[in-house]
Parts: C-alpha cells; structure tokens; sequence
C-alpha cells in the first residue's frame, strides 16, 4: 500500500513539475514508476509502439529517426554498475552487443566513457559514433543498475544534425535517472 502511494505522489509531484520544465527548456517529462526510472525528452516528440527490445521509445515527428529509448535488462546477482566494469570497458561491450550488435549491419566506435555520481547511484555516459547502411550517426547512453536491472538510455541522432542538437541530448541522457 505504501509503496503504491508512494508511486502515486511520484508521479502527481513529477506531472505538477511537468509544466516548469516544458516552459523553460522545452523538455517533457517521462516517468515509469512501475519499472523505477524516469527522463526528460524534447517537447514535440512522440511515443512509438515497439513489440521487443525497448522498454519505451520516443521519436522527433519531423526528424523521426532521431530518438531516446530505454532498454532494461536483467543483471545477475546483486551487482553494482561498477561490478560490470569501468565505464570504458561497459561502453565497449555495449557497443558491441547493443549498438551495433554482430550481423546488424551497424559499425559503433566507443568516443567517450564517463562516469557520475547522483545520489548514492552511479551512472556511466557513453557517446558513440555509428554507421548505419554507410549513413554517420551520433548516440549518447546512459546506463545505470538499479532493483537488479541493467538500465540503458540511449538517445541518437544523424551526424549532420548532432552540432545543432548536441546540447539538447546532453540534457536529455544527464535527466535521466533510476530508482
């Protein structure tokens, strides 16, 4: 019971926050308080249905290959991110098992691996250039562990558009967070 009420003022508190954020910096908010993680995600972008892999994604209506999703995936044990490895070595075997998995026809180059520390949760930022069918694209992650999953935000865009955007998806892939 507490935990639902919990998850109700959750929510109430981030939709009432919903309107500051939307008029200052043209960001919406997204919370999933069933699977623990919430984002902000540009004004003017909408949700796609995906059957597998993502647990949400959300796209530019204009520029619709432009995107933020969320990938949850179960970790063994009780695991922190830094029992995964270093944030280079967790971009790595991302790149390779996520952004451009074997035979998808994707080449994914590891740029730069951070990590950060919010609260008592560790968050590792990832940025990758990609080729997709001979086109560049730029990809910013975010990948967290929390309630035993490995969770991973991901927000891409095409290389032509990435100095325009850069700053946005910054914003974006920093808000957000697990709980």
């Amino acid at each position: 019971m507490f935990k639902r009420l919990l998850a109700v003022l959750l929510v109430v508190f981030a939709l009432s926050l919903q309107g500051c954020v939307s008029a200052v910096s043209g960001l919406k908010s997204y919370v999933d308080s069933t699977d623990g993680y919430q984002f902000l995600y540009p004004n003017g972008w909408l949700p796609v249905k995906v059957s597998s892999g993502a647990d949400v994604v959300f796209h530019d209506i204009i520029e619709q290959t432009e995107n933020v999703s969320v990938v949850i995936n179960p970790v063994a044990g009780e695991k922190t991110l830094k029992d995964l490895g270093s944030p280079g070595e967790v971009g790595y075997r991302l790149g390779k098992t996520a952004i451009a998995p074997p035979d998808s026809g994707r080449e994914a180059e590891l740029v730069t691996a951070e990590a950060r520390q919010v609260g008592d949760k560790t968050y590792y930022t990832l940025e990758y250039a990609v080729k997709v069918n001979g086109k560049e694209r730029h990809n910013l992650a975010s990948v967290a562990v929390s309630r035993g999953n490995l969770y991973t935000f991901n927000a891409s865009t095409p290389e032509d558009r990435w100095a325009k955007m850069e700053d946005l998806m910054k914003q974006v892939v920093n808000s957000f967070s697990v709980y």
